[in-house]
């Protein structure tokens, strides 16, 4: 069978997590196999980058450059490939329902000029772009709506849609928006898969870490040793609580105001998918198991995140689980990436309306000027 490449480059690309669902994705059409394959990268944290090319690119690591987006030289990247697709899950940080919510005017919102200024150079014929939930919502709705348009005004159709991953066959409740553009003269649309195909796989917690059982001597799966304390406080939280709905002593309780999340703490329900596995967060954010009194091992928050246990990560165990929590599940990409192949090749599939309309904004957009120099607004 014949084999046609897209040659995808990757912006914020983090451990991999977009990049192996794209190298899994594949369409078929009269004989030819249609599939993705990397062509760049790169990431500013060192152990991302070495994760990336130890999993995704053994064989070219030169292909992953570790730098700064705000100073890195693209012509660099157009140095070692050119490309046809272009994808970025660019930080979420100031746009995720955890934290100050500064959204476009945060040290990490205005990043995503970075990949617009990428589609205006490289012109690829398609892209996909990752971001959390909040996103539109910051800045009262005002950031969203600067993005998508800044999309379009780079020569893009694009197709924005906030998937539930749980609803795909991931054991995680992970909502997400997916942004996927396809350049403007290319005739062919983006069609929303449809979840309907994954309605009988089992996304349970339980079955995603216990089948099949981890391998004692599996890569990143070392255990924390909890402390007595944290050790007791678990053994009062039942499957599905948390810190703070579980009947806890007093001395157990934490002194904790204004929380904005439910995760510390919380145990997960064995029969449901996981709550969102998060990358940052001090103690009691790590995922507890339903059963053990002690945090999930970084594997385990692989598997919620379905990387295979052949994909090693790099760095200490902090950074695996920082890596881990900021990646997109590879098997939601996957799904995704495959429903992209098949539209670009006219292939029906089972598939929806977007649940986010991307109208063309009206309100004034002359205080949002981006200075692409440095990416500030």
């Amino acid at each position: 069978m014949e084999n046609i490449t897209y040659r995808l480059g990757e912006l914020f690309c983090g451990p991999g997590g977009i990049a192996l669902g794209a190298r899994n994705a594949k369409a078929c059409l009269n004989g030819t196999a249609y599939t993705i394959t990397h062509a760049w990268a790169t990431d500013y944290d060192p152990d991302s980058c070495n994760t990336y090319r130890k999993n995704i690119c053994p064989e070219n690591p030169n292909s992953v450059i570790c730098h700064d987006i705000r100073t890195l030289d693209y012509e660099m990247l157009a140095a070692i490939s050119e490309i046809d697709g272009l994808a970025f899950g660019f930080p979420c940080n100031d746009f995720s329902a955890i934290g100050e919510q500064k959204g476009i005017h945060g040290n990490f919102g205005p990043l995503f000029s970075y990949g617009v200024k990428a589609l205006k150079m490289f012109r690829p014929k398609w892209f996909f772009a990752e971001n959390v939930g909040g996103l539109r919502n910051a800045n009262d709705g005002k950031a969203f709506d600067i993005i998508l348009n800044s999309f379009r005004d780079a020569g893009y159709k694009i197709v924005p849609h906030l998937y539930k991953f749980e609803k795909y066959g991931v054991p995680q409740a992970r909502h997400r928006i997916i942004i996927i553009g396809i350049r403007e003269d290319i005739p062919q649309e983006f069609r929303v898969p449809s979840p309907e195909p994954y309605a009988n796989i089992d996304v349970s917690s339980r079955n995603a870490i216990e089948n099949p059982p981890i391998p004692d001597n599996a890569p990143n799966h070392e255990f924390t040793k909890q402390s007595k304390t944290v050790i007791e406080r678990l053994q009062h939280i039942k499957p599905g609580e948390n810190a703070f709905n579980a009947n806890l002593p007093d001395h157990l309780k934490l002194n904790v105001k204004g929380a904005k999340i439910s995760q510390i703490y919380k145990r997960l329900d064995p029969d449901k998918p996981s709550y969102t596995v998060t990358g940052s967060g001090g103690g009691g954010t790590h995922v507890y198991h339903w059963a053990e009194n002690r945090a999930l091992t970084n594997r385990e928050r692989a598997r919620l995140q379905t990387f295979p246990d052949d994909f090693i990560f790099c760095g200490s165990k902090e950074s695996v689980r920082k890596q881990i929590g900021m990646a997109v599940p590879p098997k939601g990409a996957e799904i995704v990436f495959n429903a992209l192949l098949a539209s670009l090749l006219g292939i029906d599939y089972p598939f929806i309306s977007p649940n986010i309309v991307a109208i063309e904004n009206l309100f004034e957009q002359t205080h949002y000027i981006v200075n692409e120099k440095n990416g500030e607004y």
